[in-house]
C-alpha cells in the first residue's frame, strides 16, 4: 500500500459516522493531527480511503476500539514532567489546603486521566501533605475520560514494573501493593477516586473543584474547541481555584479568565469574574462668580470669563435654565460651525442639539438629577468628512445657595486616543494569531512526540515479545539436542494428554514421524506400544499422586519386532511447579547398549536395588 495519506474529502464522513455509531465527537480536534493517526491506523490494514474503512468498520465492529485507541493516544504516567509535579507539591498544595481549612471538602478533577497514573498521583501527593485520615475524610478526586476501554484500566489500578518506573520508591511501598509482578493501588484509598467517562466538548463540567488537572489534552482540539473548554473549566474552578495544563499548552490568550501562577510549569489560578472597569471621570469644570467692580471692571471680568472659556482644552458650552445658549468658546465654534450670533437661541434650534448625539434629554436629566451625564465615544462625521469620536460630559451649574443655573456641555475629542486602541487592538489580534500559530506548532509538535513515545511503547512491547520468542526457540533447540543424544523414545503431553513433543527415537521405535502425531491424544496414536496400559499411570501423574512410575510392557516396534519396553512416567512442570503435562520415556531391553551406556545402566540398577 502506497504511504500517500487519502484525500481529506471523505474525512469528514468518518468522523460523522463514529459521531453517530459510537457517539465519539472529533468535530472539535485539529485537522492534521487526527487526519495523521487515522491514516496510521489504515495503513496498519491497507485500507486505501475512508470509504473502504468505514465499510470496514462496519464488518469489524472490534475495529471501533483500536481506531480510538490510536486517535486518543493516552500517553500518561506517575508524576510525569517530575518538575511540575514537585512545584505543585511544594507551592500549590499547601496553599489548597491553608484556604481549605478543615473540615471543608476538597475536590480535585483529573480531565483526560487516561489509565489513571494521574489521578492517583493527585491521592499520593494529597495522602502525603494531610495524612492519610484526613485524605479519606475530605478529598474525592473525580477522574475523567472519554475512553471506557483507559477508565477499565484506570478502575482496576494494576499496573507493571515498567509502568510505576515514576513513582518514588518511598510512594511506591506506601501506596502499592504487590503481587507475581503488579502493582496495585491501595484499595482504601482508590475510594476516594471516582472514575467516569465525559466529553470535555459536550459534557457539563464538575463543579466547585479546587483544583484542576489537565495535561497534554487540550493540545489535541482546535483554538475554538480549547476556547470553549477553557471556559467550561473558568467555570468548575472556586475563586482561587488552580488550574494545572501540559507543557505543551499555555494560557496567554486566555488572561481575562486565569492569571499564571507559574508559566513555565503551566500552572494557573482563576480569575474571578468581576464587572466593568469605569474610565477615570473628566475633571469638572465650573465657573465662579466675581464681584462687580462697575463700568469698565464687569466689561473686564466679561472678556476674562470668555477668556478662560477658550483656554479649557475642550470643546464647551453652556446653556441656562431655560436651555438657551449663552456661552461657548472657541473649540465649540470651530468644531461644531457655532458663532456668537448663535448666542441666546434655543439650544434645541441648533443642529449641535442632535447632532454629533442628541444632547437635550441629556441636559434635562443632569438638571433633574443635579448630576454629571457622560457618553462615551460618540461616533461624529465632521463638516469635513472626517470621522471622530468624542466624549460627551453635561454638568449641572448651581449656586452657593444650591439654585439651578444652567448647565455645563463638553465634547472631549478622543479620536486619537480611539485610533492608537484600534491599532493596538488590531495589533494585539496579529499578535494572537501569530502566537495561536505558535501554539498550534508547538502542540502539534508535542502530539507527534506523544505518537513517538506512544509508538516507542508499541516497538518495546515487540521487542520484549521478540526477545521471548528468540529465548524460547533457543530452548527448544536445546531441548531438542538433549532429547536426540538421550537415545531413548520420548513423548511429552498435555493435560489433556495431547501430544506435544515426539522425538526422533520414538519415531525409530515405533514408525511415525512427529508431524503425524503431535496435537493428537495419546491414547489414539496407533502404535506397537499398548497405550491403554498407560492410562492410569498418566492420570496419578496429572493429579500429583506420583512423581516417578516404570511399567515393563511386551511392544512391537516398527520393523515387526518383538521386545520388553521399559516405560517410565514422569509429571511435567511449569512456572510455580505447576503440573502441565507428563513425560513418557520409553527403551528397548531387548537391544544391546554400548558398553558405556550399559554399565552406567548396571550401576544404576544396583544403586536401585540397595
Amino acid at each position: 500500500m502506497s504511504s500517500r495519506p487519502p484525500t481529506s474529502e471523505g474525512l469528514g464522513a468518518l468522523i460523522d459516522y463514529l459521531k453517530r455509531s459510537r457517539g465519539f465527537d472529533f468535530t472539535g480536534y485539529k485537522p492534521a493531527s487526527l487526519e495523521r493517526r487515522i491514516h496510521k491506523r489504515m495503513q496498519m490494514i491497507a485500507m486505501r480511503d475512508y470509504a473502504d474503512y468505514i465499510d470496514y468498520l462496519e464488518v469489524h465492529p472490534e475495529e471501533f476500539a483500536t481506531l480510538f485507541n490510536t486517535i486518543l493516544i493516552n500517553v500518561t504516567a506517575f508524576f510525569r514532567d517530575t518538575v511540575a509535579w514537585e512545584f505543585l507539591t511544594e507551592h500549590i498544595i499547601p496553599d489548597l489546603l491553608i484556604r481549605k481549612a478543615e473540615p471543608s471538602p476538597i475536590r480535585l478533577w483529573s480531565a483526560g486521566c487516561a489509565s489513571g497514573e494521574e489521578a492517583y498521583t493527585l491521592a499520593m501527593i494529597l495522602a502525603e501533605a494531610m495524612g492519610i485520615a484526613a485524605y479519606k475524610e475530605r478529598v474525592k478526586i473525580y477522574a475523567t475520560d472519554i475512553d471506557e476501554e483507559a477508565l477499565t484500566r484506570a478502575r482496576q489500578a494494576s499496573y507493571d514494573a515498567r509502568e510505576i518506573a515514576g513513582v518514588p520508591p518511598n510512594l511506591l511501598e506506601m501506596y502499592f501493593e504487590q503481587a507475581e509482578g503488579v502493582h496495585t493501588f491501595r484499595k482504601d484509598l482508590r475510594r476516594n477516586v471516582i472514575f467516569g467517562r465525559h466529553d470535555l466538548i459536550h459534557d457539563a463540567p464538575i463543579s466547585r473543584v479546587d483544583l484542576l488537572v489537565c495535561r497534554n489534552t487540550l493540545m489535541y482540539f482546535n483554538a475554538e474547541t480549547q476556547s470553549r473548554i477553557l471556559t467550561r473549566f473558568h467555570f468548575a474552578l472556586n475563586d482561587g481555584g488552580v488550574l494545572f495544563l501540559g507543557r505543551a499548552e499555555t494560557l496567554l490568550a486566555h488572561a481575562n479568565t486565569f492569571a499564571p501562577v507559574d508559566l513555565r510549569r503551566r500552572i494557573s489560578v482563576k480569575v474571578p469574574r468581576a464587572s466593568l472597569n469605569l474610565r477615570d471621570r473628566l475633571l469638572l469644570i465650573a465657573q465662579s462668580g466675581a464681584p462687580d467692580d462697575g463700568g469698565n471692571g464687569v466689561e473686564l471680568q466679561i472678556r476674562r470669563r470668555e477668556a478662560a472659556l477658550d483656554a479649557v482644552p475642550v470643546a464647551q458650552l453652556v446653556v441656562d435654565v431655560n436651555g438657551s445658549l449663552v456661552l461657548l468658546n472657541e473649540r465649540a465654534r470651530a468644531l461644531f460651525v457655532l458663532s456668537n450670533a448663535d448666542l441666546g437661541r434655543p439650544i434645541q434650534d441648533l443642529k449641535i442639539s442632535y447632532r454629533p448625539v442628541e444632547i437635550r434629554s441629556c441636559i434635562d436629566k443632569a438638571c433633574a438629577e443635579r448630576l454629571p451625564v457622560l457618553l462615551r465615544d460618540v461616533e461624529w462625521h465632521s463638516p469635513g468628512g472626517e470621522t471622530r469620536w468624542l466624549d460627551l460630559q453635561v454638568l449641572p451649574l448651581l449656586d452657593a445657595a444650591g439654585a439651578l443655573l444652567g448647565a455645563s456641555i463638553a465634547f472631549t475629542d478622543v479620536s486619537s486616543a480611539k485610533r492608537l486602541q484600534r491599532e493596538l487592538e488590531h495589533a494585539n489580534q496579529e499578535l494572537e494569531t501569530a502566537y495561536e500559530e505558535l501554539q498550534s506548532t508547538n502542540e502539534e509538535l508535542e502530539t507527534t512526540n506523544e505518537e513517538l513515545q506512544s509508538t516507542n511503547e508499541e516497538l518495546q512491547t515487540i521487542n520484549e515479545e521478540l526477545r521471548q520468542r528468540s529465548d524460547e526457540l533457543n530452548n527448544n533447540a536445546l531441548l531438542e539436542n538433549i532429547l536426540k543424544r538421550l537415545r531413548r523414545g520420548v513423548i511429552v503431553v498435555d493435560a489433556d494428554l495431547k501430544v506435544l513433543v515426539w522425538n526422533e527415537n520414538a519415531d525409530d521405535l515405533w514408525g511415525l514421524r512427529s508431524d503425524e502425531v503431535i496435537g493428537h491424544h495419546l491414547l489414539n496414536v496407533g502404535m506397537g506400544l499398548p497405550v491403554e496400559r498407560l492410562k492410569q499411570p498418566l492420570r496419578e501423574c496429572l493429579a500429583g499422586q506420583r512423581q516417578f512410575t516404570e511399567l515393563q510392557l511386551e511392544a512391537t516396534t516398527r520393523r515387526g519386532k518383538t521386545i520388553r519396553c521399559r516405560v517410565t512416567c514422569s509429571p511435567l512442570l511449569g512456572p510455580n511447579h505447576m503440573i502441565r503435562g507428563a513425560i513418557v520415556m520409553m527403551e528397548d531391553l531387548d537391544t544391546p547398549m554400548p558398553d558405556s551406556r550399559r554399565d552406567g545402566r548396571a550401576r544404576r540398577d544396583t544403586e536401585a536395588r540397595r
